[in-house]
């Protein structure tokens, strides 16, 4: 297993395991400082994308870890790769131009492809 892969997807999934967990957990009104986009969604579609990010940053971890089905984590991250480009559309038809931190997942997410599909492909030898 690739050390560069556990430093970066490690950091990824606790990133996402707690937003994820803050979206599931805490009331619009105490994301709104945060989150100012959260007014514009329903909160269910708010909690669902909670656990989506929940479920993704184990993605990133469980399969690789136990060695079931480790191309999991190359999904999941793909998946992290959606989910921020769709972040970036709501902050920007919002009017919000803060995507720097969007951006910079994206970034992550995207090494995190790379290295996963490195690591799921040396593995396989």
């Amino acid at each position: 297993m690739s050390i560069a892969y556990w430093i970066v997807a490690g950091l990824l999934a606790l990133f996402f395991l707690y937003a994820g967990t803050l979206k599931v957990i805490r009331s619009r009104d105490q994301l709104r400082p945060m989150m100012a986009w959260v007014d514009r969604m329903p909160l269910p579609v708010v909690r669902a994308l909670g656990t989506v990010e929940i479920l993704g940053a184990t993605g990133l971890i469980l399969p690789p870890l136990t060695g079931v089905a480790p191309s999991l984590a190359t999904a999941a991250a793909v998946g992290f790769v959606l989910l921020q480009i769709g972040a970036v559309a709501v902050h920007l038809t919002g009017g919000d131009r803060r995507i720097v931190l969007n951006v910079g997942l994206i970034a992550t997410a995207a090494a995190t492809v790379w290295l996963a599909t490195g690591v799921s492909s040396r593995g396989s030898r």
